[in-house]
């Protein structure tokens, strides 16, 4: 695993994940250092009639706060924020969020896609993407066009994930910086603090 030297460019961290990332989103945030600074921005595909539980479960091992956005909340370091069930989160010019119920992106709202391109696009080469399982190709093209915006981008290593549709179908159409294991994950970015 590499340790990227240049860690002060970076103002943000895009995480995507589906079928199986649960359990992986839940150890980084539970291993994080809560000297993190960097907002993390998650879109992680869920039942869309399901409103409440979800940030709760995973703020009960969280060492960073969670929330789920509103329209037009303003992007704070040291924050995570969860894209609301069946809203497509946003990012936009001005370091603020906003939320759509437009058509389904790869039969998915949230769709990964979505979060990590505007985010891409509004931060540039001072993003962090992350991709983890999933059973389908959601995240994959959000992943190229971050590569191709000078972001740095990790997909979990499919070895270890309970589906590897995702991750896989980013590695199939860009090159991805680094493929890591969970603790890999959590060792990258907990780097940032060092």
């Amino acid at each position: 695993m590499a340790i990227i030297d240049n860690k002060e460019i970076y103002k943000a961290v895009v995480i995507g994940g589906s079928a199986g990332s649960f359990q992986v989103i839940s150890k980084i945030l539970s291993e994080i250092n809560p000297k993190f600074d960097l907002p993390i921005i998650m879109a992680l595909h869920r039942l869309k009639h399901v409103r409440n539980g979800f940030v709760e479960a995973l703020s009960i091992k969280s060492k960073k706060p969670i929330i789920e956005p509103a329209d037009k909340e303003a992007i704070k370091k040291g924050m995570v924020y969860l894209a609301p069930a069946n809203y497509h989160l946003c990012v936009e010019l001005g370091n603020y969020f906003s939320l759509s119920t437009e058509e389904m992106v790869n039969n998915s709202r949230p769709a990964i896609d979505i979060t990590i391109d505007t985010a891409s696009y509004v931060y540039k080469q001072k993003i962090i993407g992350i991709l983890l399982s999933g059973a389908n190709k959601d995240g994959a093209i959000g992943m190229k066009r971050l590569k191709n915006r000078g972001g740095y981008t990790i997909v979990q290593d499919p070895k270890e994930c309970t589906i590897t549709t995702m991750p896989e179908a980013a590695l199939e159409i860009t090159t991805i910086d680094q493929i890591l294991k969970t603790s890999e994950i959590i060792q990258f970015l907990n780097s940032f603090c060092d």
